[in-house]
């Protein structure tokens, strides 16, 4: 089911990126009495093969422009008539130019419709950006809440770095920081001499940031294994089972069984608070989950608080890793809420939304110079839809759906032939010499684009694959 969700959300997050990006084309083209052929969501074609499995899910007619849904949901596009696109419809370019045909239209106006997709994109990636900030605002975890709690817990992804549990982060890149989500930003972690300075044991000292460390963010869990804030050991759920137990190799794997947790066991209730774990007095969740994941444990013991008694338990554990509870997180007051105006919502929208180009401007720099790995940074579309996470969430989903408009237009700009940027580079060419490449110079240049694209889409696929089954 959580697969299926995942799947819905990113159909329909690209139906609408696909649909407005080939509608900036669409209407750009019209403006000029262009005649537009096709306007297809997807394509109805073994893409980037035209002329392999043609057939549409749904097709209608309308004055001079058939549109449809094709069976291929990996992009979309028109067919706007004397253009050299991915139809290669070369016996078209055999007749003279007509007055209604792309070719024919002067190199200025053939500009505007090449851009109108990537500028369509943007404005809704914009826009989305600015609904967010103004009808959901951003709620916060202060600074403070953390620093005041015992610091950050550390994880797998932050010990590799060279933080610790109890940590606390005083600065960022040597500037201040408000919100715990500032401490894992990709453009904070994406520059130059990125580091920490933290504050342990009564000391100042610098972590810093590997250039390529943001590798190891190429997926949705990831965050989880970095770090949190840490919270008191006070029990707010307690599991009847748990699904989690060493296996004979000392690894933590799922159980296929239904075990009965010790929480229930121990008749824990919510509100009760861990004062001793294994003989060890405690303030923190964490130091219980650090000491069950660091080794198998043949028993436990532990004392809790509820109310004005104390109640102690031991028992055996072996081979489990959970003692099957959850506990209290940070209370809704420690959050902090902040709401925008229109007016303050459309400068910080815009600037969130150009934020994204700049980012991956700056992914791409650390890519060329060979600090990043091109294949760690690259998703394609089953890492996309893992991303939306299998719940549908509307504010997530909106989120994703912005994001990857600006990402489409950046991309879609990349000049590459067979992209819209390829086009706008010839047209620039053409703008700045007078001289019009060949339709053969096109044509060729148009099937190389393409075979580009098809070879990154073959590896964007099977990247996806092995990221699904080996985790990296």
């Amino acid at each position: 089911m959580e697969g299926m969700i995942m799947t819905a959300q990113l159909l329909l997050s690209l139906s609408i990126l696909i649909v407005v990006h080939e509608g900036g084309h669409f209407f750009a083209a019209r403006l000029f009495n262009i005649k537009v052929e096709k306007f297809y969501l997807f394509f109805d074609f073994l893409f980037p093969m035209a002329n392999v499995l043609n057939f549409s899910l749904v097709k209608f007619k309308k004055g001079d422009t058939e549109y449809g849904i094709g069976w291929f949901p990996l992009g979309g596009y028109v067919k706007i008539a004397g253009m050299v696109d991915e139809s290669m419809d070369k016996e078209q370019l055999k007749a003279p130019a007509e007055p209604w045909e792309f070719r024919s239209k002067p190199a200025w106006q053939r500009l505007i419709v090449m851009l109108g997709g990537i500028i369509v994109n943007v404005i809704l990636g914009v826009l989305i950006f600015i609904g967010i900030v103004y009808f959901m605002g951003d709620t916060v975890l202060p600074k403070e809440f953390v620093f005041n709690n015992g610091g950050i817990q550390a994880m797998e992804l932050a010990e590799k770095l060279g933080l610790k549990t109890g940590d606390k982060i005083v600065k960022v890149n040597d500037q201040d920081y408000r919100n715990f989500d500032d401490l894992y930003k990709p453009d904070f972690m994406l520059s130059e001499n990125a580091h920490y300075t933290v504050l342990r044991d009564g000391e100042e000292i610098n972590i810093p940031i590997p250039k390529n460390f943001i590798e190891n963010f190429n997926s949705k869990d990831a965050p989880l294994t970095f770090m949190s804030f840490r919270i008191p050991p006070v029990v707010n759920e307690v599991s009847p089972v748990i699904d989690l137990l060493y296996n004979e190799k000392g690894e933590i794997v799922e159980t296929k069984e239904k075990i009965e947790s010790v929480a229930a066991k121990a008749g824990l209730m919510k509100g009760d608070q861990f004062v001793e774990f294994q003989g060890k007095p405690i303030q923190y969740y964490d130091e219980v989950t650090t000491v069950l994941r660091s080794k198998p444990h043949d028993s436990i013991s532990f004392k809790v608080k509820r109310g004005n008694d104390t109640i102690a338990y031991q028992g055996p554990f072996k081979n489990q890793v959970q003692i099957g509870f959850r506990a209290v997180p940070p209370r809704k007051e420690d959050f902090k809420t902040i709401n925008y105006s229109l007016g303050e919502s459309v400068p910080l929208g815009v600037s969130r939304a150009f934020g994204v180009i700049w980012l991956q401007l700056k992914a791409f720099k650390r890519i060329f110079q060979g600090e990043i790995s091109f294949k760690k940074s690259l998703s394609g579309p089953i890492g996309m839809a893992q991303m939306y996470g299998g719940v549908w969430d509307w504010e997530r989903f909106w989120r994703m759906t912005g994001l990857l408009s600006m990402v489409l237009a950046f991309m879609n700009f990349l000049p590459i032939p067979a992209l819209d940027g390829g086009y706008v580079v010839f047209l620039l060419f053409e703008m700045i010499s007078g001289r019009e490449p060949s339709e053969k110079f096109m044509e060729n240049a148009t099937k190389v684009g393409m075979a580009i694209l098809l070879v990154l889409m073959v590896f964007v696929f099977y990247n996806d694959i092995l990221k699904l089954f080996t985790g990296h």
